[in-house]
């Protein structure tokens, strides 16, 4: 039996999840969970990377103690974020959230120089102003100018854990700053960052094999003799991975989690006028392949209304008492930007509301219920334009992640596109994660028959479409919202 090890870090939570393949099914075990999130200091948002990195070290002690004494190795986390390293291989700082508010302005800073239109021509990618490229053009010049590596943050984890550099393909694509007819960083955006090609290691792609621990890890910790794997370090990447699409059905996905992400796995970029106008991207996926999709600010707007109530009702609670409340009496636009970091979400949620004339919020079930109907017809806008920009409809939309244990979010979403939601697996990145280690490994041959083991080893729970009583009026009163 060969045992693979996935580490998967989002932005509340990592663990580390043990694989293997048992009599052709794929079986998972959680080995260890910890905490994750950014905290405040000073006037910015950090994460606590080495904390991350103990963490790992802890799970695979814990693997060690299970009795696993040889596995492979996979990371994935969130994409953008990045690590500066000196000439020894040191942090030169902490590294910044996504989230910090040093980049609001930043793209209409940098498009001074070059347009958004040149940018989106050259890189695929949406314009969010928290991708890479808009985070180095505010970072301080000085310290950039020392950086000898600048590597992303599943990167720099494998760095810690190996000692080789490597920038792997699907988390620097998210960077806005590879070019997509190169399949290398873009030489004009680097020299308008005052950066060098050579600060950044060799764009890396899933599936190669990255080598050993390092010695000196073994002395300190009773670990496994790991080998460590590249995997699609973007969660998101990995997610995909995870789709049990089998059958030859055109499909689409969401990746549900603290973000949604909406959209199609295509065999080339998309990067026309009209994907530009809809601030589509145009991520790399593994093997030889780009997701073609939209950021909708998923779960991150429960999570926090949940956190703000002193995490008083689970999840699955929130989704009991949203279900009990009457469905389409308010909304709010989730991909307004008040809503990416705000002191208080659900006052910014009222706010909106009173704003926009609603009916206000204020019980948990009201403000719960006003999210998971403003994402079911955030979902229903974004399958339109996806089919729209592609002339693909696709027969049946999967949903993975965390978000597919959300039966009332699902089932909306099944009502309002009118066809087939699949939802499942929950672990759909770890299991993405693992999935290629086993193909690195030789256990399974290519993508189509890790997917056909997935739907094969977890429960997929379909919903079928039912009517919406008067669905034209709500769709009038979301379109009257802008």
């Amino acid at each position: 039996m060969i045992h693979h090890i996935a580490v998967d870090i989002g932005a509340s939570s990592g663990r580390l999840v043990h694989g293997t393949l048992e009599q052709g099914k794929l079986r998972l075990q959680e080995l260890h969970r910890f905490a994750n999130g950014f905290e405040r200091k000073g006037n910015h948002d950090y994460w606590d990377i080495e904390h991350l990195f103990e963490e790992i070290l802890i799970g695979l002690g814990k693997a060690k103690q299970a009795g696993i004494e040889q596995c492979t190795l996979g990371i994935d986390t969130w994409a953008v974020d990045y690590v500066l390293l000196d000439r020894d291989g040191a942090r030169l700082h902490d590294v910044y959230a996504y989230r910090d508010a040093r980049t609001n302005g930043a793209p209409d800073a940098l498009h001074q120089h070059i347009s958004r239109a040149a940018v989106y021509a050259k890189t695929g990618i949406q314009e969010l102003s928290f991708n890479t490229l808009y985070q180095l053009y505010v970072h301080d010049k000085q310290q950039l100018g020392e950086a000898e590596q600048i590597m992303f943050v599943p990167d720099y984890l494998y760095y810690r854990l190996t000692g080789k550099s490597m920038n792997e393909a699907t988390n620097a694509s998210t960077s806005q700053m590879i070019n997509l007819a190169t399949g290398d960083y873009d030489e004009e955006l680097l020299a308008l960052l005052k950066l060098k090609r050579e600060q950044f290691a060799p764009l890396t792609e899933p599936g190669a094999l990255l080598g050993s621990l390092l010695p000196e890890l073994h002395q300190r910790y009773e670990l496994p003799d790991c080998q460590c794997i590249v995997v699609p370090t973007h969660d998101t990447a990995s997610a995909v991975v995870g789709v049990p699409a089998t059958g030859g059905q055109p499909w689409a996905y969401i990746s549900s989690g603290t973000w949604s992400l909406l959209g199609l796995e295509l065999s080339k970029p998309l990067n026309d006028e009209r994907a530009l106008a809809l601030n589509y991207t145009n991520e790399r996926g593994a093997y030889q392949t780009y997701r073609f999709l939209k950021n909708i600010m998923g779960m991150w707007m429960i999570q926090e209304a949940r956190r703000l109530q002193s995490n008083a009702h689970s999840f699955a609670e929130l989704v009991e008492l949203a279900a009990r409340e009457k469905p389409f009496q308010r909304f709010v636009r989730c991909n307004d930007a008040r809503f990416l970091n705000p002191d208080n979400m659900i006052e910014e949620i009222q706010a909106y509301c009173r704003e926009t004339g609603q009916s206000v919020p204020q019980t948990a079930g009201e403000i719960a219920r006003t999210i998971y109907d403003s994402l079911a017809l955030t979902y229903y806008d974004y399958m339109n334009e996806l089919e729209e920009l592609t002339g693909t409809k696709p027969e049946v939309l999967h949903i993975v992640g965390g978000g597919a244990n959300n039966g009332l979010l699902n089932q909306l979403t099944a009502d309002l596109i009118g066809r087939e939601v699949k939802a499942g697996p929950s672990e759909s990145t770890a299991i993405g994660n693992l999935v290629v280690q086993m193909i690195a490994s030789g256990e399974l041959t290519d993508i189509a028959e890790a997917r056909k083991l997935i739907a094969d080893s977890f429960e997929i729970i379909s919903y079928q479409p039912q009517q919406v009583d008067g669905l034209e009026q709500v769709l009038q009163r979301w379109r009257s919202l802008g």
